[in-house]
């Protein structure tokens, strides 16, 4: 038996906003992740985290230690036991609820505690989450899965349906991936806050090291982002991929008359075209835009929001992010609903570490889910790696499967001490 002893909550920031990485039509903060550490009266310690953007990183943390009472004394076998109890246990604190529910901040704390959790039932298992989740027993998978608010379009049945069915040919896709990596796209070439000729060499470098699928920031003053398009797709060339992301700026109208500038430069989808809430607004965009792709999820507060997407048939591009929900659970309900609409899943990453967890979530879906490459992507963005123990690998612009024990998710010690806000080094 091996007990959570203490949960330990790190504010971590790093300085990005000066050099403008990042930046985006609406975001220009620092790079932060709330990182927790479960101690453990066993051999190992789970790390997770959630992604966010300076000074809102003070509220997360305050968001983990409230909730910090439901790991500590647990048993990591108490919890494996029931999943589903320990997730609900969380999610659904009587006291806290009432500030979500399930959303925002309280979430996203949320999801860092479940996200060491895993990391914990991995590492003890010695394997890569991704694999660890792969070699799951389907009735062990479904029972992760909260069907609550969400069993009108995905029943446990069919759920277990979509796993069983990917056991099939399980090995010839894994061996696949062995050989050649998960297929990728690049964001570092894009920001908003880049000047031109940075733009161009970031292109030109990323195309030379194998990239074929790039993603830009638009939402800019829209003659800058024509511009800007253009630059890029005149490097990549006609064939390559070249992506498009808003970060919610638009207006509906707005996004479809901006697209209709932007279409020239051939985009293969438009990422979060207008507010992520506005499920009939995506849907009024993706019928205007097509053969466009409009593709959201980095900021869908929940698998009900992703439900209602898809039966809204507003997305053809479902951006699952590991740390905006409560972590590894919710993101297999979303998986799921992905593939009983037949909608590919691309997951968003970049960030601090949002890379190394996503690489664990995009294995998994096409072992176990999806069981297809058609579509399929990470984000891949060329920051902050260095501070992981375990970093993602690339090879020729794709992903190279991660091998440690865990959800890679381990900060290393001294750069926790560096970039620790206010006291660390970094910050004096």
């Amino acid at each position: 038996m091996t007990t959570i002893t203490r949960v330990d909550v790190h504010d971590v920031r790093f300085p990005t906003a000066a050099a403008g990485d990042g930046s985006d039509a609406i975001n220009r903060g620092d790079y932060s992740a709330t990182y927790v550490e479960l101690q453990t009266d066993g051999p190992f310690k789970g790390a997770g985290f959630t992604f966010t953007n300076g000074r809102g990183n003070e509220l997360a943390c305050a968001a983990v230690r409230a909730l910090a009472h439901h790991l500590e004394g647990r048993t990591l076998e108490e919890l494996a036991a029931d999943r589903l109890a320990f997730h609900r246990s969380l999610i659904a604190d009587v006291q806290l609820r009432w500030l979500g529910p399930e959303k925002g901040v309280l979430h996203m704390a949320t999801g860092a505690l479940v996200n060491a959790v895993w990391d914990l039932w991995a590492k003890q298992a010695g394997q890569p989450l991704w694999r660890f989740l792969a070699e799951m027993p389907t009735s062990s998978l479904v029972a992760a899965v909260d069907f609550h608010h969400i069993n009108d379009a995905l029943t446990p049945s069919e759920a277990a349906s979509i796993l069983d069915k990917g056991r099939i040919g399980l090995s010839d896709r894994l061996a696949l991936l062995e050989s050649d990596g998960f297929p990728s796209y690049t964001t570092s070439v894009g920001w908003l806050g880049y000047p031109d000729e940075k733009v161009r060499a970031l292109t030109r470098e990323a195309y030379a090291a194998g990239w074929r699928a790039v993603k830009m920031k638009v939402g800019g003053d829209i003659e800058d982002d024509v511009r800007r398009a253009g630059i890029i797709r005149s490097e990549i060339g006609p064939d390559a991929l070249l992506m498009m992301d808003a970060n919610q700026v638009w207006d509906v109208d707005e996004a479809i008359n901006n697209m209709g500038r932007l279409k020239d430069a051939d985009p293969y989808w438009i990422e979060e075209p207008t507010h992520p809430d506005d499920i009939l607004g995506h849907a009024r965009i993706q019928r205007a835009v097509a053969p466009v792709r409009v593709a959201t999820g980095e900021v869908a507060a929940n698998r009900v929001i992703f439900k209602q997407l898809l039966q809204a048939d507003a997305i053809r591009v479902m951006q699952v992010d590991a740390c905006r929900v409560a972590g590894v659970g919710e993101v297999l309900a979303e998986l799921l609903l992905a593939a009983k609409f037949g909608v590919p899943v691309c997951p968003h990453a970049g960030g601090v570490g949002l890379c190394e967890l996503v690489q664990h979530i995009a294995v998994f879906d096409y072992l176990r889910v999806g069981t297809s490459l058609d579509g399929r992507m990470v984000e891949y963005v060329d920051h902050l790696h260095e501070h992981f123990e375990d970093p993602v690998r690339t090879r020729g612009g794709r992903y190279l499967l991660p091998a440690a024990p865990g959800y890679s998710s381990d900060i290393k010690p001294a750069s926790v001490a560096e970039f620790s806000f206010p006291d660390g080094p970094a910050w004096r």
